[in-house]
């Protein structure tokens, strides 16, 4: 099942997530439905928030669905280590055609559960990294845009409000 991706401006996604506790069939069919979602999207990660499921899960596949092997699923993830930075063009898609270069370490190692709850520590770098904390920052209710210099955050905020008024928000 394909979800709406919720968008800027929701609630959900400005607030912190509740852990994962149960790790069952629903759990599994959830994760089935956020991988088809975010490929359906064009999306190399999606956090539940962006579905409007406040809970601290999250799959990525940087591949976009070439590697059947790539597929993370992390639930109730923390950043246990950060090295160096990138900079780089991030984009989410909780806010669609917003591009924007953002800084985030290079290299990150994330701490998880995965989707029989098993404990699983992962090391990623590039866009693997980036991905680690932006899907993390979704269930900490933060959005890229969190990252970025205040005028270039006030100007995306400003169009957005624009689009809203205008019915295309």
């Amino acid at each position: 099942m394909i979800y709406p991706i919720v968008k800027y401006g929701q609630e959900v996604l400005e607030k912190p997530a509740g852990p994962v506790t149960e790790f069952d069939g629903e759990l599994k069919k959830l994760v089935t439905d956020m991988f088809e979602t975010m490929y359906a999207a064009n999306g190399v990660g999606l956090a539940a928030p962006q579905i409007g499921i406040a809970k601290r899960l999250c799959v990525i596949d940087i591949t976009s669905g070439q590697d059947p092997n790539a597929r993370l699923v992390l639930a109730n993830p923390v950043i246990i280590s950060v090295e160096e930075e990138q900079v780089q063009e991030e984009g989410c898609l909780s806010l669609p055609d917003f591009r924007a270069k953002t800084p985030r370490p290079l290299r990150a190692t994330v701490r998880a559960q995965d989707v029989t709850g098993q404990e699983i520590t992962l090391s990623g770098e590039g866009l693997l990294a980036r991905a680690f904390c932006h899907e993390t920052d979704h269930l900490n209710g933060m959005l890229f845009i969190s990252h970025l210099t205040h005028l270039k955050r006030e100007s995306i905020k400003r169009k957005i409000r624009k689009m809203a008024k205008a019915g295309e928000w």
